[in-house]
């Protein structure tokens, strides 16, 4: 424990000795600043805790045992890998553990939202929210862009009906404007840019309805071609450029033909949209006009592409629209606690079941009434008791929701960052290198981390129980050639055989491994094992790659619980 106790004080010192860069607000300007966000975000989470007992907890509902309140160790990983995507640092946890103030984990919480890494692990939820259900993998052009266009909205904290509207709107090259992922994603289709629209950022999946009348929704047939009726002039244009594979997205404002030759994607459909004959196929079908679907509100046949996406951009994002907020409310609350109050968590709607209707109506609402800052409603769940409960396995459907806190499997590109800081292999970017990331963001992606992603990742969208292990994950960490070799104690260029060579306590290098692999230090039973193992084993090098090993290929490791 010498060693780790080293660490915080060399972080006090460096914290201290940090040079300023310009006029900076004091502590204690920082610290009302905090305390004062901490207030509010405290109250709305005392509110949501309140609303969810009045509607799920009370006796009539039969025998509630909710799970009580996690410990500080589980809450410092469980909050490290949900706001920044990384575990703690060995510092961290000690300090963490050191801390007896009764506010420290509203103010770790308010540290990690302040950090890079909080933007960047929420870009990369969003950009595989976005796509994940892409119509072709010549969308993942946009990939790239979209990360770091979301990085710096997140860490900036712009509000999310700022970015959304961006998203709608959005012109300009894929691999340099970011926010036209969305439209990028579905290849500029009118149909699909309309479904994604609604499923992404109203929780509505109007799609069911563009063939025939919703089966288990209100929404008509026509009311899908009336929303489609905004986009039909996004064009996905080749940008002409010789050095550059891309694509543009413009406003196809001119008749068809008047484009210039070459046309392609830019060239298809017409300047109004036309709802199928279903009779009669090879017809040009019914032309709509512009209907905001929950609303009714229209604009006249004729408007430019920018005219309607800016009109409907406000329709959708408006304080009168309750549904814009509630989508990501229940997306966010569902990320963070393990469950929605609507599942699955992107199909919303006055016909959908709510597991607890009040409790989202108001926290949304509050969300609305804070003009949509994103950093509040991660301030303010992290401060229910509904997230700060121990995990328990998921529930059946006739149990009730929120006694607990749900396991979360990780994303890919979360493993993959606990993978390279357990095993000290580079990460394949830099956070301090802002050009190579942005030289990196206009090409498709490549490298180590799609290839992590191909076998460890999916789609956040979809419902929690219906993601598992797979063989080929399996075999991944198992059998990895970069694992078996980083792993190793006997050479002395490896992490492990640098700490193997520095460090003679068996105890402090157990304690070592299971904080860069689990963000925790062993228990006691854990160093008894690891005891027992390394005299049976005899080899204190062999001894601790199997340890090392064993850590990486834990349950543990790929879940947050």
């Amino acid at each position: 424990m010498k060693r780790i106790w080293a660490f915080f004080v060399l972080g006090v010192i460096a914290a201290v000795a940090a040079p300023a860069e310009g006029k900076k607000p004091t502590p204690a300007d920082r610290q009302a600043s905090d305390n004062a966000k901490g207030q509010t975000s405290f109250a709305a989470a005392q509110a949501v805790d309140s609303l969810l007992a009045e509607e799920l907890f009370q006796p009539s509902a039969g025998n509630v045992e909710l799970a009580p309140k996690t410990g500080d160790e589980i809450f410092l990983r469980r909050v490290s890998l949900d706001l920044a995507g990384r575990l703690p640092s060995a510092t961290e946890v000690t300090a963490f553990a050191l801390d007896q103030s009764p506010n420290k984990r509203a103010a770790v919480v308010e540290r990690l939202l302040e950090r890079p890494a909080f933007g960047r692990n929420w870009a990369r939820y969003w950009r595989d929210v976005i796509f994940y259900r892409r119509a072709e993998d010549r969308a993942l052009l946009a990939a790239g862009p979209a990360e770091e266009f979301l990085t710096d909205q997140f860490n900036r904290n712009v509000p999310w009906n700022e970015i959304a509207a961006r998203f709608i709107t959005a012109t300009g090259d894929i691999r340099e404007q970011g926010e036209t992922a969305v439209i990028a994603a579905q290849m500029g289709d009118a149909n699909d840019v309309t479904a994604e629209m609604s499923r992404i950022f109203l929780g509505v999946q109007i799609q069911c309805a563009q063939c025939h009348d919703h089966p288990t929704d209100r929404w008509k047939r026509a009311q899908f071609h009336e929303l489609a009726a905004f986009f039909p002039r996004i064009a996905l244009q080749r940008v002409r450029d010789a050095a550059k594979r891309s694509f543009e997205v413009v406003s196809r404002d001119a008749p068809r033909g008047k484009l210039g030759k070459g046309g392609g994607a830019a060239r298809r459909g017409n300047l109004e949209h036309y709802m199928p004959d279903l009779k009669d196929p090879a017809s040009k079908g019914t032309v709509m006009t512009p209907v905001f679907f929950l609303t009714g509100e229209r604009l006249p046949l004729g408007e430019s592409d920018q005219q309607r996406r800016q009109t409907v951009a406000g329709w959708m994002t408006a304080k009168s629209n309750p549904w814009f907020a509630k989508a990501f409310v229940n997306r966010i609350w569902a990320e963070l606690v393990g469950e929605g109050f609507y599942e699955p968590m992107d199909d919303l709607g006055p016909d959908r079941t709510c597991s607890a209707p009040k409790t989202i109506d108001y926290l949304a609402e509050e969300f609305t009434r804070h003009d949509y800052d994103i950093k509040w409603l991660f301030r303010t769940i992290t401060a229910t008791d509904a997230y700060q409960r121990e995990s328990r396995p998921r529930r059946n459907p006739d149990q009730i929701p929120f006694t607990a806190n749900c396991s979360q499997r990780l994303r890919s590109d979360q493993i993959y960052d606990m993978l390279t800081d357990a095993i000290g292999a580079p990460a394949g970017g830099s956070e301090k290198n802002k050009q190579a990331q942005k030289q990196q963001a206009q090409r498709r992606p490549a490298g180590p981390r799609l290839a992590f992603a191909a076998v460890f990742g999916y789609d956040p969208s979809d419902r929690r129980d219906e993601i598992s292990g797979t063989i080929p994950q399996a075999l991944a960490l198992m059998n990895s050639p970069l694992v078996n070799r980083a792993i190793s104690g006997r050479r002395p260029q490896t992490d492990l055989g640098k700490l193997l060579a520095s460090v003679g306590d068996d105890d402090e290098v157990t304690v070592e491994l299971y904080l860069r692999c689990l963000g925790r230090e062993p228990n006691d039973q854990e160093l008894t094992v690891v005891h027992d193992y390394l005299r049976s084993t005899g080899d204190r090098a062999v001894a601790f790659e199997d340890v090392f090993w064993a850590l990486i290929n834990s349950t543990e490791f790929l879940y947050r619980r």
